[in-house]
Formats: C-alpha cells, structure tokens, sequence
C-alpha cells in the first residue's frame, strides 16, 4: 500500500472513530439523563410509550429554566413583543385555513420485507451520514442536494429512483425492496363532545403559532399596539411522528417557544436579516461558541413561505435544526380572514391605509434547546493523578440554567453543623433553588452535584462554628475557598442573573 493509500485509510479510521465517539457520548447522555433525574421514558412501568418522555426533578426545572430565560429575552427586553397562552384546542376550520389539514404530511416509505416505515428524508439523510463518515463526503453532499431538489419538486418516482440508485438499504431487513412513496398526515384528532354519535373532530395542535394568529386583533386592539410588534407563546404540540427518533430530539409531544413578528407588507427581508441575526445572539448569549453553530436556509419553501432558514446545533449526532426563522409573508391571516369572514386587516396610520401585514417567525423547539444544552455541558473528565485513579461527569451548565444553583451540605450530621446549613437554606431558597443533603462524604455528595449541574456548593464545617465563614466549591474548576456566610447569596446571584 502506497502512503498516499495509508494516509486516506488513517484518515478514515479516524473519522470513523470520531463519529463512533459522539454516539457513544449521545448514549451516556441519555443514560445519564435517566440515572440522574432528567428525562424518563413515559409510563416505563409499562414498557413505556414510543417517542413520548417524561422530565424528571431536574429535568423540568432546566426546561422551565430555558423557557423563563427565552421568555424574559423575547418579551420584558423588548419595546414591541407581548406574550400570549392560546389554548391547544381550537376551531377544526383554523387547520384548513392554515393548510394543514391538505398539506401537513411527509413523505414517507415502506420497506416490504421488514415492514418498517421511513420518513424519506431521514432515511437519505442516514445513508448520507455513513458515506461521510466513510470520507466520502463530496458524494454525500451531492445527494442531500439531490434530495432537496426532488423534495422541493415533489418528485416521488424521482426519490425512490434516487433510493435505489444508490443501494440505501433497511437497517432492520437489510434489504432494498422499497414501496411508493406516500403522504402521511401528521395531525392528532380527537371528538369533542360527551356523546361519540354527537362529537366534532377536532386536532391537538401540531404547532403553536395559529392561536397567535387568530388572536392577532384581540391583542392589538387591547395592547394598542403599531406595527411592526410581535406576539410570543410556548405551549404544547403534536405531532404524529411516523418515525420518531433520538431522544428527545423528534418527539410526538413536544414545546415549542414561538414569536410571530407582524410587519408592513415590502419590510420582510429586512426583518427576516434581523431576526436571524438577533436569534443566534441568544444562542450565543447561552456560552455557546459559534463554531457549534450554522444557518440552513431551505431550498423546499413552506406553502407559506417566501424565505426560510434553520439554525442548526452540532449535537453528537451531527448538526441539527434547533430554531426555524421564517417569512410567512400574509398566508395566514389572509386565510383567516378568508376562512372566517371577520376582517383581519391592520390601518396604519403613517401611511392612511388598510393592509394585512406580513409575518416573520421565529420558532425554536423547547425540547430540543433542552437536549442542547445537556450535549454542550455533559463532560467525562479524567482526574487521575500519578497516586490513584479518579475521573467525574459533570454537567457545566451555565449557572442561570442549572436546576439547582447552590447546594448546602453539612461536613457531619452533628455538633450543631446541621442547623448553621439550615440557617442558610432559608436565607437562599428564596431567591434561588438549593439543596440540602447530610448523607455520604462529602467528596460524593460532591460528585452527585457535578452530575446534576449545581454551580456551587458550600460546606459547613467545624471553622464555621467559629467564624461565620464556609468553603465554597465552584463546579467547573473544583476549586475552594473560604467565604463569609453573608457572602454565599451576593456570589451566587452575581452569577444567575
């Protein structure tokens, strides 16, 4: 074998060891999750249910902790936004004026020997994973680009053309016998009513942004609001996911985190520029680096789209949409006004004239930022020394995210050590979450708070007794250092707001 060969064989093992690595990783992560009061899969007692979680003591006061931080940015720091809490229930006919009752499906495609559902998408999409991680990367490229041609044409016979051509085969059957392409919808129905003969079908939302739009009069009207100003919601969605993957990456109950920005028909790619530009400082503003991040602009445009774009996170899996921004231009309020009757017109004063305004969105997935966060702060760390062995995993959060910021543990459980620590759980639980724990050394209950993210943690000890001060851990350094009691809540507060 020639060098050049040995350099490209060399270069391959070490991709394919890179790639092999961050599964591994997204796998600990998962497990950790799990172990350490996260994320658990939902009713696990009975053989739980498919792409459905549920989040654990910590996991919901992180998740409650990201919605509160993008809540504050995008409503009390602004001059124009407000928010709103639509309910998930609404009239049947806001789903055909929105276009998903005739347009809110996927692609999907069966393989005959396992009977296993793909959506197409994902399933070129894995199939070009592999040829990267092999180094073939140019020959990856060229077939997203393929894919994304045909998606936007809507080719079916063109992407299973494509599927065969390129011998993609089921990871369950191992084989290439393919059915037609075919659309599934993806909305829940339900009845409502109390007698079944009686009943309405109605839709679980699939996303959160019509019940900003049908609101979109009763706000303004109310707020007294001018163009341009937006309206902000969180809330529930499904989705009926055919294949529902990764974690809590692709569920079928998710939360999204969503601004409707309405402005003067002919502004929109000015808006859209600034909105791309002000979401990734908040990603940013997370202590994320902005190598972990790029823009997607879509070549497949939304029905009601004239641009479209993703913010895309490299996760262990690779890099994935974490935040969509979208000039929506009128398509919804102009259906909604056609689909109700009532007018949804805007006058504008400036230039004495009635106009339905355009829309740029932002739409960012509350779970998935959850799942973000975790990979950029999960962390293995070998602290081994020439004497012993030793290493931790520790979950660097930014202390404002962290489900507990501070925790307070008492050296031994006598001697009066308990009720000093206790004195100051009370003077902090109210401004921030603590934690308090008694048992095991505290080098473990050390470990323990490396593992759930807590930022600091103070040790109440035999000096205290004597003059008032503690030892203060910080997290990521593990280093220690001697503080007055009066001090703990001015250093932890300088660093959670």
């Amino acid at each position: 074998m020639s060098p050049k060969e040995l350099r490209s064989v060399f270069i391959l093992l070490t991709f394919a060891a890179i790639m092999a690595n961050d599964h591994v990783k997204f796998q600990a992560i998962i497990s950790h999750c799990k172990e350490y009061g996260f994320i658990f899969p939902s009713s696990e007692i009975y053989d739980g249910l498919s792409a459905v979680y549920d989040y654990g003591q910590y996991g919901s006061e992180l998740k409650k902790n990201i919605q509160d931080y993008w809540w504050k940015s995008m409503t009390q720091l602004q001059d124009n936004i407000v928010g709103i809490d639509a309910a998930i229930f609404m009239h049947p006919t806001t789903w055909k004026a929105s276009g998903h009752v005739d347009n809110f499906s996927d692609p999907m495609i069966d393989n005959k020997d396992s009977q296993k559902r793909y959506r197409v998408d994902h399933l070129i999409e894995s199939f070009a994973d592999e040829l990267e991680a092999a180094g073939k990367k140019d020959q990856a490229d060229a077939l997203i680009a393929s894919m994304e041609s045909l998606l936007a044409k809507s080719d079916f016979e063109g992407l299973k053309k494509l599927i065969e051509e390129n011998k993609i085969r089921c990871s369950v059957g191992g084989t290439s016998n393919w059915s037609d392409i075919r659309q599934f919808n993806l909305m829940f129905s339900t009845q409502l009513g109390s007698v079944s003969d009686e009943a309405s079908e109605i839709y679980l939302r699939p996303e959160t942004a019509q019940g900003i739009f049908v609101n979109f009069l009763n706000v303004q009207k109310t707020g007294r609001l001018k163009i341009p100003f937006g309206i902000a919601q969180t809330g529930k969605a499904f989705r009926n996911e055919i294949v529902a993957r990764q974690f809590i990456f692709r569920m079928r109950e998710f939360e999204q985190m969503e601004m409707q920005f309405f402005i003067r028909p002919g502004t929109q790619k000015e808006w859209y520029e600034h909105w791309k530009e002000t979401r990734m400082k908040w990603h940013l503003s997370l202590g994320i680096s902005s190598g972990k991040f790029r823009f997607h602009d879509h070549v497949k445009l939304a029905h009601y789209a004239d641009a479209a774009c993703d913010i895309e996170y490299e996760f262990p899996i690779g890099f994935k949409e974490v935040e969509g921004i979208h000039s929506r231009t009128d398509f919804d309020l102009k259906n909604h006004q056609e689909y109700s009757n009532k007018k949804l017109s805007y006058f504008d004063t400036e230039l004495n004239q009635h106009y339905i305004p355009y829309v740029i969105e932002t739409s960012i997935g509350l779970d998935r930022t959850v799942l973000m966060i975790l990979s950029e702060a999960y962390e293995e760390e070998d602290l081994s020394t020439t004497d012993k062995k030793d290493s931790r995993v520790v979950l660097k959060f930014p202390p404002r995210l962290a489900p507990v910021k501070l925790a307070i543990l008492p050296l031994v459980k006598k001697d009066g050590l308990p009720e000093i620590a206790k004195e100051i759980l009370a003077d902090c639980r109210g401004k921030f979450r603590c934690f308090y724990e008694e048992k095991d050394t505290i080098g473990k209950r050390y470990r323990r708070m490396d593992a759930i993210g807590t930022p600091f943690s103070v040790t109440v000890d035999y000096q205290t007794r004597d003059d008032q001060t503690v030892t203060i851990r910080h997290r990521d350094s593990m280093l220690q250092e001697r503080i007055p009691i009066r001090s703990i809540r001015e250093i932890v507060e300088k660093q959670i707001l």
